[in-house]
């Protein structure tokens, strides 16, 4: 199989790391934002991923038009699961996703990334009402009321850094309810099998940052 038309199989994807998981998402991203993307055979994949698949990461990401995940990691097809909410919080069917992607399908990463301007984080911060969307914004609450400001300062979406700020305490409150609601996930976790971790995607310029890791006791 050439490099164009190669897949992940379960050899490869039981023999890397969580860690390496992280670290090939990283370089995708570099190779990314250099213009330097590996060129793929994205039918081939097709055909390579048809009798199954071995993906390393499960991203949970927000709606946002401008975050095609494949696309800003420079993965192909079968590399990553997807998950995309507005908001990029989690629920039980999320988690439940999360759970077969790691635990049946052996995914070694889970990513929740959030973004810059968001319009979700948005909506929150000025506590938007409209049908369905009001329950949406609601799991985002929990953020806009955590994120301290300075007495005079703005806590609409007006005010960009703040809204910057929830969204980065948004991906915190996500992984501590996937930790806390997910004792599968918790447990691989705490075993080493898995690597829960926080991102923050820049749509001003592409880049992604990892949150620094966490000791898992």
């Amino acid at each position: 199989m050439s490099e164009m038309t190669k897949v992940l199989t379960a050899v490869s994807q039981k023999e890397t790391s969580p860690e390496q998981a992280q670290e090939l998402l990283a370089l995708g991203n570099k190779r990314f934002l250099l213009q330097q993307t590996l060129k793929r055979d994205l039918l081939g994949q097709v055909k390579g991923t048809a009798s199954g698949q071995y993906p390393l990461a499960v991203v949970l990401s927000c709606i946002d038009s401008r975050i095609p995940t494949e696309l800003i990691f420079d993965q192909g097809i079968g590399d990553i699961f997807n998950a995309r909410i507005a908001g990029n919080f989690v629920n039980p069917d999320i988690l439940g996703s999360m759970e077969f992607a790691c635990k049946l399908a052996g995914s070694k990463l889970v990513v929740v990334m959030g973004h810059t301007s968001c319009g979700a984080v948005k909506g929150a911060c000025d506590h938007a009402e409209l049908g369905n969307l009001t329950h949406l914004l609601s799991n985002i609450t929990p953020a806009v009321d955590l994120v301290e400001t300075k007495a005079d300062e703005d806590r609409s979406s007006k005010n960009r850094d703040f809204v910057n700020r929830v969204s980065t305490k948004n991906v915190e409150l996500t992984i501590a309810k996937i930790r806390e609601d997910s004792p599968v996930l918790a447990e691989m976790e705490q075993q080493g099998a898995i690597k829960i971790v926080g991102a923050m995607y820049h749509v001003e310029n592409g880049s992604v940052d990892f949150f620094p890791s966490e000791e898992i006791v």
